[in-house]
């Protein structure tokens, strides 16, 4: 009986140490996100207004906070969080330089699969 007690409470602390890495991943890749973010220099814009990226990146990070219940993955930080207006429903944008306003998951997207391939 001990035996079949050790081994549940190992693959129980096997479990929780596999979850605590894979929170840790996502959380460094939405962290990777919002310093991209920050250090693009680019017009985020939201509900068709401009702000600049230090100011994107405190409503990004409220909206994550919030949100936590919504979303498990980066994926979905991204889809679910990160991509639209949870009042208005419309999709953010972000504006680099003399670039046409890009929808900001697609932006987001790009810069995941790098930071992943690193």
């Amino acid at each position: 009986m001990n035996r079949l007690l050790y081994s549940l409470l190992l693959c129980a602390l096997l479990a929780a140490s596999a979850m605590t890495r894979a929170e840790t991943s996502m959380d460094e890749e939405i962290d990777y996100l919002l310093a991209a973010v920050a250090g693009s220099g680019c017009m985020f814009i939201r509900n068709g207004k401009e702000s600049e990226a230090a100011a994107a990146v405190d409503h990004l990070q409220m909206k994550r906070k919030r949100g936590k219940r919504y979303y498990s993955s980066t994926e979905e930080f991204i889809e679910r969080i990160a991509s639209s207006s949870s009042w208005s429903g419309k999709p953010y944008f972000i504006a680099c330089g003399e670039m046409d306003p890009t929808p900001i998951k697609d932006w987001y997207l790009t810069v995941l699969a790098e930071f992943r391939s690193k």
